[in-house]
C-alpha cells in the first residue's frame, strides 16, 4: 500500500495527513519518521499554517489512534483562525 496524502483547507490555512502502512513504520528502523520528513513537514506548516500528521494503517484500521485527538485539536485551532 503506497503512502496516501490528504489535506483539508480552512481558507488560506490547511493541515495534512499522510496515511502509511504499518510496514512503513518498521522499515525506518531506528530513524524517526518525523526527523526524516521534518523538512517537508516544516515547509507545509510554513506555507499553510497547519501541522502534518502521520496515520499508520493496518488492515484498513488506524494503528496509532492516539493521533486522532491531535488531529481534532488542529482542526479546532485552524477553524478559529
Amino acid at each position: 500500500m503506497p503512502t496516501k496524502r490528504y489535506s483539508k483547507d480552512f481558507g488560506k490555512k490547511a493541515f495534512g495527513i499522510q496515511i502509511k502502512p504499518v510496514m512503513a513504520k518498521a522499515n525506518f528502523g531506528n530513524y524517526s519518521v518525523t526527523e526524516r520528513m521534518s523538512a517537508s513537514f516544516n515547509d507545509f506548516s510554513e506555507r499553510f499554517g497547519g501541522k502534518v500528521f502521520l496515520v499508520y494503517s493496518l488492515d484498513s484500521e488506524i494503528s496509532n489512534a492516539e493521533v486522532l485527538p491531535k488531529i481534532k485539536t488542529e482542526i479546532e485551532r485552524l477553524s478559529r483562525l
